[in-house]
């Protein structure tokens, strides 16, 4: 493994994500002084990650053609100063405005970070992904945890001290990506076995420019590959949303039930800790055994202690709850990811870019929907519902079938200064 790039780009996973957890808490506390419902809520989180996932996929060509070195750079950068600058916000319209220009900047940075978490991951492709998604969780595990004690005990001064200490990571970064990434010579027939594409109907292809049929041959069955295509999608889909409302809407179920800033922010930050650990287990599980396997029971076991974990909140019991639904639905993560990127060899950014632009996406839209159900009837009612959603996941991961791997592209020595 390259350990330089994959720290640098992992680190700068977690910073960034630190930030982007935090959303969900200020947003909370300012449900007083700006007079937030619970539609509010979940409308300016899902402004928030629609913009950031859906120019993941422009942002991955670009890291396809350039190589991503100074995206992740500057996407962490650029998230932090518009970050800054909305914690000056006097309204509702004027915070969300400014926190959507500041997603861009997230927006840039993953699907460069996937790219390079793989190539640096070499051979291990799965796992060099699943510790560049370990470290981003963690990130997202620590942004509750930070922002609930600093917005309880400084305000808005803390998210702006949170601003400023991503500035480091910056300089890593751009330190650490020096090397370009090379892309790997997709367009030459392979020197080993043929692969399996489960987009065409479990046929035999080789990875090459030109793929032509032989002569008699059978053609591709459109119908096995449609349907993994929307089971795969299905999946994703309803995982996201488990994922992104639980991190959107916890703490606003956690405050009605009278806990304070610091309290639900360290209840939220138990189950994110747990997701981190969950996507690294994913990445080794997934390298080792059979994709479709792991994620049908790890969606299977997540059901019931996503549902405790919504009644048990009080006491000690309920962080071991809390910490068996984070590790559980984290899991599928990294296998998901790398899936997709088998699905295109060659053009790593672009996956990269949509598997995780449309996590995004799903998830937020998603959570914009949970936010005005929730108003009509109750956010408890709502969050029971989330809590059932990996059994339904688990149950699409049946007509999954994973993709080959494609072989990890390798880092060129640098022959000038970064870009």
């Amino acid at each position: 493994m390259d350990f330089r790039r994959l720290s640098a780009v992992s680190f700068g996973h977690m910073a960034i994500d630190i930030i982007n957890a935090s959303i969900a808490m200020i947003l909370t506390v300012l449900v007083v002084p700006f007079n937030l419902s619970n539609s509010q809520i979940a409308l300016g989180g899902m402004i928030y990650q629609l913009m950031g996932s859906l120019t993941q996929p422009f942002f991955g060509v670009l890291a396809d053609r350039f190589g991503g070195r100074w995206l992740g750079a500057v996407g962490l950068l650029w998230t932090s100063v518009f970050y800054f600058a909305a914690t000056f916000s006097q309204n509702y319209i004027t915070l969300i405005v400014l926190m959507a220009v500041a997603s861009l900047g997230s927006g840039a940075f993953h699907p460069q970070g996937a790219m390079n978490a793989g190539a640096a991951g070499r051979e291990r492709r799965t796992t060099g992904t699943s510790i560049f998604f370990l470290l981003g969780q963690m990130g997202l595990a620590f942004g509750p945890m930070i922002a609930g004690f600093l917005l309880e005990e400084i305000g808005m001064m803390g998210p702006r001290i949170m601003a400023a200490a991503t500035l480091p990571f910056v300089a890593w970064m751009a330190v650490g990506l020096h090397k370009p990434v090379e892309k790997p010579e997709s367009e030459e027939a392979p020197a080993g076995p043929v692969k399996i594409s489960p987009f065409r109907g479990g046929h035999v292809w080789p990875p090459t420019k030109a793929r032509r049929r032989r002569p008699g041959a059978e053609r591709p069955r459109r119908t096995g590959r449609l349907y993994v295509l929307v089971a795969f999608a299905v999946l994703v889909g309803l995982r996201a949303s488990v994922h992104q409302i639980f991190y959107g809407l916890l703490p606003k179920y956690f405050a009605d039930l009278a806990f304070t800033p610091s309290e639900y922010g360290l209840m939220v930050g138990v189950p994110s800790v747990a997701i981190a650990l969950g996507s690294m287990a994913g990445g080794v599980l997934g390298d080792r055994f059979d994709q479709r396997k792991v994620l049908f029971a790890a969606l299977l076991a997540a059901t019931p202690f996503s549902w405790l974990m919504l009644d048990v909140v009080h006491g000690w019991a309920f962080y071991p709850l809390a910490f068996a639904a984070g590790f559980l639905v984290g899991i599928p993560h990294s296998i998901l990811v790398v899936m997709a990127q088998g699905f295109l060899p060659g053009r790593q950014g672009l996956a990269s870019g949509a598997i995780l632009g449309f996590t995004f996406a799903a998830g937020a839209l998603g959570m914009g929907l949970a936010g005005p159900i929730a108003d009509y009837y109750t956010l408890s009612g709502v969050m029971h519902v989330v809590a059932v959603m990996p059994l339904l996941a688990a149950v699409c991961a049946i007509f999954v079938r994973a993709a080959e791997t494609p072989p990890a592209p390798s880092v060129a020595p640098a022959t000038g200064s970064a870009d």
